[in-house]
């Protein structure tokens, strides 16, 4: 017998550079300041990742797919509208305020341990070494996006800037 009341675990899913390919965008951050508007404002056309895609869509036979990104806020209507065009589970979508400027591995190691107070996670599929690393060490059992090549500027946001 089924328990109804019973949730599904959760899988967990970074949007940079684990479902969507960042590559064309990546120009913005290269010099000094950063063009951070830019840099989000493409985001909207960003191509998928077909294997960050397949894998959220095959967690999502057996799990409730929520998504966890650094992006702020202000992108969050961009953020939902792409997802919905790739097809993508629908979820809940968390995201850093945005006048927060930890490194990405904190805040969103925060928001896991919350998910987790009362939910099984399944997995964390992420991007960021560190992100990975630290969710490891906490626990956690992570999927490391490795399908997209590393780009230097992009972790300097992440872990210098805590803009992404």
């Amino acid at each position: 017998m089924i328990d109804d009341n019973k949730r599904p675990p959760l899988a967990v899913f970074d949007l940079d550079n684990t479902l969507a390919d960042t590559a064309h965008r990546q120009r913005f951050l290269e010099n000094k300041p950063r063009d951070w508007d830019g840099f989000f404002g493409a985001a909207a056309q960003d191509p998928p990742l077909a294997e960050g895609v397949a894998l959220a869509l095959e967690s999502a036979e057996e799990c409730e797919v929520v998504y966890l990104t650094g992006r702020p806020e202000r992108c969050r209507r961009d953020t939902l509208a792409w997802l919905a065009a790739q097809g993508l589970p629908e979820g809940r979508v968390f995201m850093r305020r945005n006048d927060d400027r930890r490194p990405a591995r904190r805040t969103k190691l925060e928001i896991l341990k919350r998910l987790a107070r009362d939910r099984d996670i399944r997995v964390l599929v992420d991007d960021d070494e560190l992100v990975c690393d630290d969710a490891e060490r906490a626990g956690f059992r992570v999927v490391r996006a490795r399908w997209t090549a590393p780009s230097a500027a992009l972790e300097a946001a992440q872990e210098g800037e805590g803009r992404t």
